[in-house]
């Protein structure tokens, strides 16, 4: 069998029904730490290194208002390292990807181009491949999920469109948990309504964020005619 029909083969069925339980898993995963942010992050790294074609580490880097970096959740202290090289020297794939709100990669570090300071060192710490999607955005907070290979050309068109995939799901998952641990108490929003919020997503079409605010003005609605009643 050419190389050509190995590759059609990898996409045939198999690859997809283990990706679709994986994607499964993932969604199974992140409800769990549906409250937690740093647990939501945790859970977006480890998968991206397990389920993306080519992945070997993992890392979110996010810029908070004022353009300070965090690097979060990384699967290893490789992408900590990168994520400082991306500060100190604000360029780099992980910062277009945030700033261009777009998909960057990097075939190979060391015929890289485009960052001339930055991809020498990169090559340097031991990455030679890198794929970058921008994952989150608000008024205050910005971001992307990063993943590293230390072997050129890890990432092809499977690995593009499955980290793809898991970015859009990890938005939602960290908009919800970010209003969730911010939520004050008295608006009441428990495991009850973070059913009815995939409810209302489904339903509407709408995503977490709009669906999470419906839940808790109804909470706060309903509990202040309740108050009202006694």
């Amino acid at each position: 069998m050419s190389s050509d029909e190995d590759h059609a083969a990898g996409r045939g069925g198999g690859f997809e029904h283990r990706l679709r339980a994986e994607i499964e898993q993932i969604a199974r995963d992140l409800r769990a730490e549906h409250a937690s942010i740093q647990g939501t992050l945790e859970v977006i790294t480890k998968s991206a290194r397990d389920v993306v074609p080519g992945a070997e580490d993992a890392g979110i880097t996010l810029i908070t208002r004022g353009r300070a970096f965090q690097s979060r959740a990384a699967t290893s202290e490789l992408p900590k390292a990168i994520d400082d090289l991306h500060h100190r020297l604000g360029d780099g794939p992980c910062v277009q990807a945030i700033w261009q709100h777009e998909t960057v990669l990097v075939t190979d570090m060391t015929t890289e181009v485009r960052w001339p300071l930055f991809a020498p060192e990169a090559a340097g710490l031991g990455v030679r491949s890198m794929l970058a999607f921008q994952l989150y955005t608000t008024e205050t907070t910005m971001g992307a999920l990063n993943l590293h290979s230390s072997h050129p050309n890890a990432f092809g068109d499977d690995a593009v469109s499955v980290g793809g995939t898991l970015a859009t799901h990890a938005v939602s998952a960290l908009i919800a948990s970010q209003r969730e641990e911010h939520l004050p108490r008295c608006a009441g929003v428990s495991g009850h309504h973070r059913s009815g919020q995939g409810m209302l997503m489904q339903r509407y079409s709408i995503d977490a964020e709009q669906a999470f605010t419906i839940l808790a003005c109804r909470s706060q609605h309903t509990n202040t005619r309740s108050t009202r009643s006694r």
